[in-house]
């Protein structure tokens, strides 16, 4: 990864299902961060040089055999270093403390007390105030390390805050980077600014002139291709492209016929028109219909797909001369979960068609500007860039598109009655003024027919089932709790407005069980 010239904190992962949550946080308050497994830090220590370390949280316990610990390079930095739930435990094993088995565990909304000032917890308040925490241990520090003292304290955690102000060393057994820890924000930069004096210098602003720089020194005079999706990703790493190399970037735009209700009219209309970028738009929606035509499951539906797109794409890039360079619009956690300490995705839940890239064969060199950012952080760098804001915050849209929106098998048909009862939805969400507040929302097109009554006279038609999650990050949802009337004019509408619809239901089940996505 391209190495910015900004103060940095280097956080070491444990496994914690939650790790890419800290590097969210100390972003947030203008800080760059990078995730790196533990196993790997001494490699990375040789030219990462960071200001400050954070060790994350972990499932494993510091008393079993072979457990992950923190090499000792990292306190031989004379940085600043924070440990959380885990990264404390491992700390204190590692500097002489104890750590044991918990008698009773601690899970889920805690209190602790301030029992000793420390900056790390400046502005919650003085001794004895109590602040609401999130703990997820069973394992605890029984004993502490030489130069340490306990700050804070729980009801099952007699360290719950402990710190080596000296040496500028801190746990926490606690989760600060989760919203259940209200004001764990602040606790994260009191380390980052008022422990380790980092000014917080990492802008979008600055982001997008050194990344227009590197793009610059890296394509040269070489010609790079990009594959447009017309979601958020894909369109803003072409733009940031165009920017930096102009008419050397050519976007090929595959219209798969699964995307939706205009969609594809609208990114040949902002890329051609508004940004005069060069576009190859490939309309194979008939192609991909027919490859589908009579698959039904979910699997088959997505390799197809991505055999499909790879195939079309090869063949009209292969028509680019001196195209060179491949555009992706990769993100941090995809690169994050490539290399994590959990060792990448525990099970296969779905396929990705995007995931991997094209064939070694085409031979292209990856240009990734977009692989140090978080998604959020994509779209503050898409208003940065001057794309539309009501673009740039769109509902995350799957890669196979509608179709695994379609249990079943796919017809033109029912791709068409989809997209119409789509638009419907979406638009009265945006009527409504929910359309922020709701992570993602999408119509599913049921294999079911019901009966029901239109005009006096009986119907068996589909049935259309509707979806609506709040989010953080897409990894667990709840679904939307909707005003009843909104989902009753939604409802009214569709069965008035798209033919083959007699009946609408509402999905209220959150992630996990569930998936987001019904395939």
């Amino acid at each position: 990864m391209t190495q910015p010239a900004h103060e940095k904190v280097l956080i070491v992962d444990f496994g914690s299902q939650v790790t890419q949550l800290i590097a969210r946080r100390v972003r947030e308050s203008g800080v760059y961060c990078e995730i790196h497994p533990f196993d790997k830090i001494d490699d990375v220590l040789g030219g990462f040089s960071p200001k400050a370390v954070i060790l994350s949280g972990g499932p494993a316990s510091v008393h079993e055999n072979e457990s992950p610990a923190v090499t000792k390079k990292v306190f031989e930095l004379g940085v600043p270093v924070l440990g959380i739930c885990y990264g404390e435990q491992t700390m204190c094993a590692e500097l002489g403390g104890r750590v044991e088995p918990g008698t009773t565990r601690e899970f889920g909304r805690a209190e602790i007390e301030i029992v000793k000032e420390s900056p790390l917890l400046d502005g919650l308040g003085g001794i004895g105030h109590r602040e609401v925490v999130w703990m997820s241990h069973g394992d605890k520090v029984t004993a502490l390390p030489m130069g340490f003292e306990a700050v804070a304290v729980s009801e099952g955690s007699p360290f719950a805050v402990i710190a080596d102000e000296g040496r500028r060393y801190y746990g926490i057994q606690f989760h600060p980077e989760v919203a259940h820890t209200p004001r764990g924000a602040l606790m994260l930069r009191n380390f980052t600014h008022k422990i380790a004096g980092l000014k917080g210098d990492w802008t979008m602003a600055a982001f997008r002139q050194e990344m227009v720089q590197k793009i610059r020194d890296q394509v040269g005079e070489g010609r790079v291709i990009c594959g447009l999706s017309g979601g958020v990703d894909s369109s803003v790493a072409a733009v940031l492209i165009h920017e930096a190399i102009g008419d050397q970037l050519t976007c090929v735009f595959v219209d798969t016929g699964l995307l939706r209700k205009d969609e594809a009219t609208q990114v040949v209309t902002m890329f051609r028109d508004h940004y005069n970028i060069p576009l190859v738009h490939v309309d194979a929606g008939d192609l991909f219909l027919g490859e589908l035509a009579g698959v039904s499951d979910p699997e088959t539906k997505r390799k197809t797909i991505g055999k499909l797109f790879i195939d079309v794409f090869d063949k009209e890039a292969a028509k680019i001369d001196g195209a060179n360079f491949l555009a992706q619009g990769t993100l941090y956690p995809d690169v994050i979960e490539s290399v994590s300490a959990r060792g990448g995705p525990s099970a296969v839940i779905k396929s990705h068609h995007n995931v991997g890239g094209l064939p070694d064969y085409m031979k292209l060199k990856l240009v990734e500007p977009l692989r140090e950012l978080f998604k959020d952080e994509v779209r503050v760098l898409g208003v940065e860039l001057g794309l539309p804001p009501q673009f740039v915050g769109r509902h995350p849209f799957p890669g196979p598109g509608l179709a695994i929106r379609i249990p079943g098998e796919i017809t033109r048909e029912k791709v068409a009655v989809l997209q119409q009862a789509d638009a419907i939805y979406l638009e009265e969400i945006r009527k409504a003024g929910l359309y922020d507040s709701i992570w993602q929302a999408f119509a599913v097109l049921l294999p079911v027919k019901t009966v029901g009554v239109m005009g006096d006279a009986r119907t068996y038609e589909d049935v259309l089932a509707l979806r609506a999650v709040t989010s953080t990050d897409g990894m667990t949802a709840d679904f939307f709790e909707f005003p009843w009337e909104v989902l009753g004019r939604c409802a009214t509408r569709i069965i008035n407005e798209v033919r083959g619809v007699n009946r609408v239901v509402y999905d209220v089940t959150s992630k996990p069980p569930g998936t987001i996505e019904w395939e």
